[in-house]
Formats: C-alpha cells, sequence, structure tokens
C-alpha cells in the first residue's frame, strides 16, 4: 500500500513551496466552511464528504484528477485514512492523510526570524490555521514570549533547542479569538506573567501589572521593551516597542485593518478610547515596523511570507480609517461594520482569565477558526452578500 502520513509543516512546506498537489478535505460542509486549510498561493482544493465516499464511492472517486499527488485531510485522522485508502483501491499513486486531523493545522506554529541583522533574535510565530501570530524575543540565553498560543509545547522546544530559558511572557490583552497559554506556560517554567490589569483585574491568575511607559528588559545584555497602553480593542490593549524600532500591536493595528472595539458590548466608549489611540500612534515615526496580532488573509504577508509593514505603510493601507475626523464619524464607521461576535467568544475569556476551565477536546473546538478581531468594511461586504 503507497498512502503514507504527513504532518502540518510538511502540508505548510508544500504549500509555501507551491507543490503542485490537491488537498483533499473530506469533513462535512459546514465544518470545512468554518475553517479550513488556506495557502499563500492558489491551491486546488476539493470538499468531497468522508460519508459520500461511504454511499457513493465511483462517483467521488471520479471528482479527483489522477495527475496529481493528493493530500487528505479531516478531522481526527481516521476518516482521512479511509478515503485514501479508497483512493489507493482505485490506483491513485501518490496519497497521504493528515496526521492527526485539522487539529494540527490549527495549531502550527512557524516560526520566522524577523531580526537577521540584530544583535538579538526578534521571531513571529505564525499560526496558519488561526491567521494569528505570536512573538519571541531572544537576547543571550534568555527569551520573552509576547501573546503565546495554547501550543505551549511548541514555544517550551522551541526554547530548549535555542538553549534559552522563557523569563517573560507577555499578553497585549486579553484574548477571546483563542485560547492563550502565557498562563500555562508561566506556572510551568516560573516565567513573569506580564499583563494589563485593565483587562486582567479580577482574573484567578498570578502576573505582574505593567506599568504604561515602562521598559522591561533583560538580565544582561539585549533591547529594551517598552509598554505602551492602547486602549481600543479592549480597556487594557497593549503595545511593545523592541528596541525602539519593532512595535508589536496586538489587536489594535493590523495591516489592512484595525481592531474592532465592539467585542466587550460597550461599542460607544471602546470606540472612542480606540479613536484616541490611533490618533496617538501617529505620534511615533512612520518607519517602525507593525507587528500584528493577527492578519485577514495571506494577501497581507511580504515577500518573506512575514506579516509587517512599517506604521506608515498601514496607515495608507487604511487611510479610509485614518480620514475620519472625530469619534462620532469613528463610531458610524464602527457601528455600520459591526458583526456578530462568535459565541465561542465569552468561554475563551472566562478560560483565559482562568475563571473556567476546559477539557482538552473541548478547548481544541473553541480554539479552532479563523479571528474576527479586526474592524474592517470587507466585513459588513460579506454579511451582505450572505445575506
Amino acid at each position: 500500500m503507497s498512502v503514507f502520513t504527513y504532518n502540518a509543516l510538511e502540508l505548510y512546506s508544500w504549500l509555501t513551496e507551491k507543490a503542485d498537489i490537491i488537498v483533499l478535505d473530506v469533513r462535512n460542509k459546514v465544518d470545512f466552511g468554518r475553517f479550513k486549510v488556506e495557502s499563500p498561493y492558489p491551491l486546488t482544493m476539493l470538499n468531497i464528504s468522508y460519508f459520500d465516499f461511504m454511499e457513493i464511492e465511483d462517483e467521488c472517486v471520479q471528482q479527483i484528477p489522477r495527475d496529481k499527488p493528493i493530500r487528505v485531510v479531516c478531522a481526527k485522522e481516521g476518516s482521512a485514512l479511509y478515503v485514501s485508502e479508497i483512493l489507493d483501491k482505485h490506483g491513485f499513486a501518490d496519497v497521504g492523510y493528515l496526521e492527526g486531523g485539522i487539529k494540527t493545522w490549527g495549531n502550527l506554529l512557524v516560526p520566522k526570524l524577523l531580526s537577521p541583522e540584530e544583535s538579538y533574535e526578534l521571531y513571529q510565530f505564525i499560526r496558519p490555521g488561526k491567521a494569528s501570530c505570536s512573538y519571541g524575543l531572544k537576547a543571550a540565553n534568555e527569551l520573552m514570549l509576547f501573546d503565546p498560543s495554547r501550543n505551549t509545547s511548541f514555544y517550551l522546544d522551541f526554547a530548549k533547542e535555542h538553549d534559552c530559558k522563557i523569563v517573560k511572557t507577555f499578553e497585549t490583552h486579553l484574548q477571546a479569538d483563542y485560547i492563550a497559554g502565557s498562563r500555562i506556560i508561566s506556572e510551568t517554567t516560573g516565567a513573569e506573567f506580564m499583563a494589563n490589569e485593565n483587562d486582567f483585574k479580577g482574573a484567578k491568575i498570578k502576573y505582574t501589572a505593567l506599568e504604561d511607559k515602562k521598559s522591561y528588559t533583560f538580565s544582561t545584555s539585549g533591547p529594551e521593551v517598552q509598554c505602551i497602553f492602547t486602549p481600543g480593542h479592549t480597556p487594557g490593549s497593549t503595545s511593545f516597542l523592541i528596541d525602539g524600532k519593532y512595535m508589536i500591536t496586538g489587536d489594535i493595528i493590523f495591516i489592512q485593518s484595525v481592531g474592532r472595539p465592539d467585542l466587550g458590548g460597550q461599542v460607544k466608549a471602546w470606540s472612542d478610547a480606540l479613536f484616541d489611540t490611533l490618533q496617538y500612534l501617529k505620534t511615533y515615526p512612520d518607519n517602525i515596523l507593525v507587528l500584528p496580532g493577527h492578519y485577514m488573509d495571506w494577501s497581507e504577508a511580504n515577500t518573506d511570507l512575514n506579516f509587517c509593514a512599517t506604521l506608515g505603510e498601514t496607515r495608507e493601507f487604511n487611510k479610509a480609517i485614518y480620514a475620519l475626523r472625530n469619534k462620532k464619524e469613528f463610531l458610524a464607521f464602527i457601528e455600520g461594520n459591526m458583526r456578530k461576535q462568535p459565541d465561542e467568544y465569552a468561554t475563551i475569556r472566562k478560560i483565559n482569565a482562568n475563571l473556567e476551565q476546559a477539557e482538552d477536546d473541548k478547548a481544541e473546538e473553541l480554539d479552532l477558526g479563523k479571528n474576527e478581531c479586526a474592524a474592517t468594511a470587507y466585513a459588513a461586504q460579506q454579511a451582505s452578500a450572505a445575506a
């Protein structure tokens, strides 16, 4: 039998290296529509349900081209193996199925070095399945993390492979769209959990409250990390300016959008705060590189497949938003582009504040799926198209 397994990182490599493959997702249409593999380049994707293969095998097989390698994806692995064996039986020569199922794609983290010419190492950890980014800053044998995901083993392994100790883990805000890893990393390693009490007050977490404009340093050499309170997406939203050159903005500034201020149910107050924050950030130099917490799609990546842009570029990309003259106009834009937040966000907030716990399977279910944290006219267009 020629059927084999492949892992999520291999799939990412094939996609980013423009391998001419077919990704066959055998989940049902609802699950496929909610969350699927995406590529920075054109991709041949088929969605044919595992149940259809059970009931109308020949018709399903006829829909699949025979001239390209087939990479099968399912929820947990078993259904993909079943379909792969069917294709093998029908003479398909190059068939593999995703080890561990779609959740392994959802949890995949890809490290990209952003500072090759600096004395320190700044990494962007891209999470393709969530369209999100976390960050690691290494100086000598110490590592600081920013917005780590629940795939905590990745960060622990990364620190071990790079012969360093995790000393601090920062949260830009109380996350609603994914389960954060800072608490577990802090408990596991002894790293200091750093968070803004405007979001984390009342959380059942031992943390050190961040201070606006304070700089945080490594124990020996290394760049300064300046904390900048940037409320608006949440009251405690915080950005971090590294070495005066890189700004980790969380969900305040994205490359082609800004953070939505309506997730807490206080649209006007948070919208006003976000407007003020955007005006304040105009005082920073245009050449500072923005490192966002999320991206909308791969079109925002640069030629190195990293997600970063200068402050000046983000203002140009979002000039319609920055052209809004006052809080009233800004609120009208926000209200005109609001859409229902996913139901699971309220539960994820509680989990991230350690006010509620979830078993692994439930946490996995909550954590998968693309983020919905941007305020953009695209959202309104999509809602109108679906109506």
